[in-house]
């Protein structure tokens, strides 16, 4: 597996990226074209509406489920690595911090995790600087 780093965090689902989606694309645009050229402009108008919304509804169904369990099983770990390396519990500093930050935070090694932490407290870091900050990356592979 490769080594992950800010440029190469980012996944995407081969079937659902490069083949669920140029297909529903393909078919969107073929409605819409008939929906212009040919006498049944009706029929073709309401295939292409409902293939804007199948199309709608599968992105936003495959990321909202996946992407709430997984921020929900990231805040987890991060309190548990906090605790680990600290002593101490992230909860009752968490709130301080943005979603953006925490899930920034993730990819710090340990030796880092705990000054970055301190760092973003006092200078209000955003997500990206944090990543940028990050000297020892530590990949996060299960993130879909």
């Amino acid at each position: 597996m490769k080594v992950q780093n800010l440029r190469n965090h980012i996944r995407f689902y081969p079937p659902h990226h490069f083949v669920y989606y140029p297909i529903l694309m393909v078919f969107l645009i073929s409605s819409v074209y008939f929906a212009f050229t040919t006498d049944d402009k009706l029929i073709w108008a309401f295939i292409s509406i409902t293939l804007i919304f199948l199309f709608c509804v599968a992105f936003m169904l495959r990321q909202h489920y996946a992407l709430t369990l997984q921020n929900r099983i990231v805040k987890m770990e991060l309190r548990y690595r906090y605790f680990v390396l600290s002593g101490k519990r992230l909860e009752s500093i968490e709130y301080k911090f943005t979603d953006e930050q925490l899930f920034a935070l993730r990819f710090a090694s340990d030796g880092e995790f705990l000054s970055l932490i301190e760092r973003t407290l006092h200078e209000n870091l955003t997500g990206d600087e944090i990543k940028k900050a990050i000297i020892h990356w530590k990949g996060d592979y299960s993130r879909v």
